[in-house]
């Protein structure tokens, strides 16, 4: 197969066993650096997208995108229902009610935001089902006073299924005998487990009847109804489009953003930003080929001017060492993005093997929204860290190249 000569030779001089095998150690570690740097970042990049993910899939599967709320109970939600769902990015709606206050058992504490749902309609803008280890929300029946807890308060309060927990409202009621606080007591019917600590922790289902009368209103009456869409991130303008066509002087409309928006915009931001500062590793290992062509030129400078007396060209001559330091990059390359695509797929394994191995959790749910490592491979991240890899290997090849080209037949033959 036709190949040009300075391919031919830049690939020669790459496979080549060199009498300065200090060069030669130069080179492997060139090409070994930029193939960590490489894996470091694809792993990194697929760790926050892995965090990206389940920002997007698990908290906000749980928390509303939007609600549509009214100062005052909502007597007919169902026709309220009805005109919000005209809107086509809206896909699902169902009512809730939400009161905060506290759930006690046997002396142990535990805040809690307490959300009356219909079970019926609750898994059209909700994913809590896929997450409950014990019960299920067909258990919340009217009249029941159920409730369906994470199992981060269930340990807290010491409470299992069939157990009782008393919520204490931050109401006071007025007796003869002074004002009391409002209490009831709920039967724990099911315990679930989002992984999330904010989630697990501090939040409470019960039914939408019981949570009415908790509030005092009619049965039939409830707080706002939540709203599911095609795309979450355009629910703060829509939500905002239909408070507006229902009437700003009875509803307004909130959206995932003012609860979550600064987490996930953190995110976005960290990844950017880790991002730029990982590619400044992979441009440091790049331009360790500068120093390898160096060498290589002036271990090379016989040969250079041999090649230059039998008519090779100062350009010839030139992307003959271009060659070779692009090889260097693309083996070094393509190594690194096979480690680091089977490490990021792996990663999050690993991390809970080491967990279970030493008995400590690298992440801890009350600090971060999930309590454990996710990792997610985009492909537009490889193809993007492979590109700037061989364009920064690339770039480093130019300096050298230029000297090696500049090399006078009559200079380096002197003394041979």
């Amino acid at each position: 197969m036709f190949r040009p000569l300075f391919v031919f030779i830049g690939t020669r001089y790459t496979r080549a066993k060199r009498r300065n095998h200090f060069v030669s150690f130069i080179s492997l570690t060139s090409m070994i650096g930029l193939a960590l740097g490489v894996v470091v970042m694809i792993v990194v990049l697929s760790v926050m997208n892995g965090f990206d993910h389940e920002m997007r899939t698990r908290v906000l599967g749980m928390v509303p995108h939007a609600t549509i709320e009214s100062t005052e109970p909502i007597n007919d939600w169902q026709s309220l229902a009805t005109q919000v769902k005209q809107n086509p990015q809206v896909t699902a709606v169902a009512p809730f009610t939400q009161m905060q206050g506290l759930l006690t058992n046997n002396g142990q504490v535990s805040k809690v935001l307490l959300n009356a749902i219909d079970p019926a309609l609750e898994r059209n803008v909700s994913i809590i089902d896929n997450f409950m280890k014990q019960g299920k929300l067909d258990d919340l029946t009217p009249g029941s006073f159920g409730i369906v807890i994470g199992d981060k308060a269930a340990t807290k309060l010491g409470v299992g299924i069939g157990d009782k927990v008393t919520f204490v409202a931050p109401e006071v009621s007025v007796t003869p005998a002074g004002m009391f606080p409002r209490m009831k007591r709920f039967t724990v019917v099911g315990i679930f487990h989002v992984g999330a600590g904010e989630l697990d922790g501090y939040l409470g289902v019960t039914n939408l009847q019981d949570l009415a009368k908790m509030h005092r209103w009619k049965p039939d009456q409830v707080q706002g109804i939540r709203l599911k869409f095609d795309d979450l991130f355009q629910a703060p303008r829509v939500a905002w489009n239909i408070a507006q066509q229902l009437g700003e002087d009875h509803y307004y409309a909130r959206d995932w953003t003012r609860t979550h928006g600064n987490l996930y915009q953190a995110i976005r931001m960290e990844k950017a930003m880790i991002g730029l500062l990982l590619l400044l590793i992979v441009a440091v290992a790049a331009f360790n080929i500068i120093s390898t062509l160096v060498m290589v030129v002036n271990d090379k400078k016989g040969d250079i001017a041999i090649l230059r007396t039998l008519g090779a060209t100062p350009g010839t001559i030139m992307r003959t060492f271009m060659v070779q330091g692009t090889v260097i990059g693309v083996v070094g390359t393509a190594i690194g993005a096979v480690l680091g695509i089977l490490a990021a797929l792996n990663v999050s394994a690993a991390i809970s093997a080491l967990e279970g191995l030493i008995g400590h959790k690298f992440l801890n749910a009350d600090v971060y929204f999930i309590d454990y490592l996710p990792s997610q491979v985009q492909s537009q991240d490889v193809v993007m860290v492979c590109a700037a890899a061989l364009v920064l290997s690339f770039l480093a090849t130019l300096y050298p190249a230029w000297r090696a080209a500049r090399t006078q037949p009559a200079e380096a033959l002197r003394y041979e």
